[in-house]
């Protein structure tokens, strides 16, 4: 299960298949932990198809269902996020190919809002650290849209003269500046967009009593900050501190940081500090993830196999390489457990993984 590939004693951890659930038969999307409540960091959720699956990881390495969701319009899942309402309900914000965003209340077992804005499918959804009331959606129709869930209100679209000119693949809010995110798509270009000139309206959304209809939603032309890298689509992109962890069509992913250029407001350039290789991650939808505390990044790859790298080792130091002779699909997403010690992946072939480290 576990392959030596220049790892040290020092760094390499030795995990084991504890579950693998044949979720269905069509490919499985995505997987995510609930980073935003402490009460329910061990619940997760996976998409594909036209199925949700929330679930919980036992101490035990099984995995307990909790609850299933089929859409009724026959939608095919490609996200899944979690967030909450006011009073720190659960909630799972899933989208997909149809352009829709279903806002499933986890305790009632019911959708909560229906999401309507986009007009093309609906890539990638993340929640706001701080405030998880807050999604925030990439989507093929070249637009990336802020909305408050609990109100259905579609608070602020971010297209226009300085957005993007393709699919958006990927978002990203920032861990510690809650007015920033970052986008990147088709093209490769990344853009980072604050929200501070339109705070506002991100507070009217929770006050607001009229139709959510009546809005008035903002449109955001211009990020702070775009540069593009011509030789990698991307298609997952995350916060580090303030450099981004990036994923492309390249066999690896890459840490750099973001130069603007003087003279020239929202145009950027950037310097890849760290780069970590993913060897036969060629899929253009093979997206990665972290712990919570940035320790450690996993990512599958098109044979099946996880790549484990030490965010913190300079240079990169590979933790671990998982396989298993009946994992040989590709692997879309990962998942991360708040301390790394799990990891969940999502295969081509409908499967749910399991891995935990082994205890001494």
């Amino acid at each position: 299960m576990w392959k030596k590939e220049g790892m040290t004693q020092l760094h390499k951890k030795l995990y084991k298949v504890t579950k693998r659930i044949q979720q269905g038969m069509t490919p499985l999307y995505s997987v995510a932990f609930n980073f935003i409540d402490d009460r329910f960091y061990d619940y997760f959720v996976s998409a594909g198809g036209n199925g949700i699956n929330m679930c919980i990881c036992l101490d035990d390495g099984d995995i307990f269902p909790l609850h299933s969701y089929t859409d009724e319009d026959e939608e095919s899942f490609y996200t899944a996020s979690w967030a909450c309402d006011v009073e720190r309900n659960p909630f799972v914000v899933a989208g997909g190919f149809n352009g829709r965003i279903r806002v499933i209340n986890v305790n009632d077992k019911i959708v909560h809002k229906t999401l309507v804005g986009h007009e093309g499918p609906v890539n990638e959804i993340r929640t706001h650290p701080m405030k998880p009331q807050l999604v925030i959606s990439a989507s093929k129709d070249g637009s990336v849209r802020l909305w408050n869930i609990e109100t259905g209100i579609c608070i602020l679209i971010f297209a226009g003269t300085g957005g993007h000119r393709s699919e958006v693949l990927s978002v990203d809010f920032h861990a510690s500046d809650m007015s920033r995110f970052v986008s990147c798509d088709m093209e490769a270009t990344t853009k980072i967009w604050s929200l501070t000139e339109s705070w506002k309206y991100v507070e009217m959304s929770f006050t607001w009593k009229d139709d959510p209809k009546t809005f008035p939603t903002q449109v955001v032309q211009f990020p702070v900050f775009t540069a593009s890298d011509r030789s990698n689509l991307l298609n997952c992109n995350r916060w580090y501190g303030y450099n981004i962890l990036s994923k492309g069509d390249a066999c690896d992913i890459r840490l750099w940081q973001p130069q603007l250029k003087e003279n020239s407001p929202g145009e950027g350039d950037f310097y890849v500090r760290l780069v970590y290789a993913i060897p036969d991650s060629y899929h253009r939808i093979i997206k990665f993830s972290c712990d919570l505390s940035m320790k450690f990044v996993s990512v599958g790859n098109d044979k099946g196999d996880i790549y484990v790298w030490d965010l913190k080792s300079f240079p990169p130091v590979l933790v671990t390489v998982l396989s298993h002779y009946k994992s040989k699909s590709l692997i879309r997403q990962t998942a991360m457990s708040t301390d790394g010690t799990t990891i969940l992946a999502t295969s081509e072939d409908g499967t749910l993984w399991r891995w935990d480290v082994e205890r001494p």
